[in-house]
């Protein structure tokens, strides 16, 4: 078994009948889908709060019931995947282009569980680019301001050379960081730039990091939150 596939099923262990669940998007989460698809078939009641239209399409073809994240004041549990995790529980995530509306469920979410493959764990941030998600509108502006501020900035294009947009129609930028000293403070500088709507840093953010490493999963708590 691969280890996302390790870590994405366990994670729907954590679902309790009843439960309203935010979807994340990525390749770990489909086989959380999967399972939670199973769940739904046995008669398990639910409903999904889907991170992404990618996440919609999937989520719909298993027969997962959904919501718009405007019919739910609360969710009960986010399950997600994240680009890479330091020990702080800090992540990079947005490789897949969902980072705000991921941004958005888990901010209404009661607990968040993150899933990946024991590669995605780093001492620090910073090796994956960082997504950050700007208004089209004079989107070539804030690139050059990211530019000027040493920031590496690539803007992401799609497989057929053009511009990748968002699900709400805004381009992302892609820094080439290498390492990221202070999380904290480089994300309070990253909002406070004209045309930038938001970035992949999701700071102390999971309850729990489920990762498969070698047939086995790791489970590791954040105590902090």
């Amino acid at each position: 078994m691969n280890e996302k596939k390790q870590a994405g099923e366990y994670a729907a262990g954590y679902i309790k009948d009843g439960m309203t669940i935010g979807l994340g998007t990525g390749s770990t989460v489909y086989y959380t889908l999967a399972k939670i698809s199973e769940l739904v078939k046995q008669g398990m009641t639910l409903k999904g709060v889907a991170t992404s239209t990618n996440t919609a399409r999937i989520a719909e073809s298993m027969h997962i019931p959904l919501i718009d994240l405007n019919e739910t004041e609360i969710i009960d549990l986010t399950i997600d995947g994240a680009d890479e995790i330091d020990p702080q529980f800090n992540g990079i995530k947005g490789g897949g282009g969902a980072l705000l509306r991921e941004k958005l469920v888990a901010n209404a979410s009661n607990k968040i569980v993150w899933v990946a493959s024991h590669t995605k764990l780093v001492q620090k941030l910073g090796k994956f680019p960082l997504p950050v998600e700007v208004i089209s509108f004079g989107s070539e502006h804030t690139g050059r301001l990211l530019a000027k501020n040493n920031l590496v900035p690539v803007l992401r294009k799609k497989e057929n050379g053009k511009t990748f947009y968002t699900d709400s129609g805004n381009v992302i930028y892609d820094l080439h960081l290498k390492e990221i000293a202070e999380p904290g403070k480089f994300a309070d500088m990253l909002k406070q730039l004209p045309g930038v709507v938001e970035h992949g840093l999701f700071l102390k953010h999971p309850n729990v990091v489920v990762t498969g490493v070698n047939g086995s999963v790791v489970i590791r708590e954040n105590k902090e939150i």
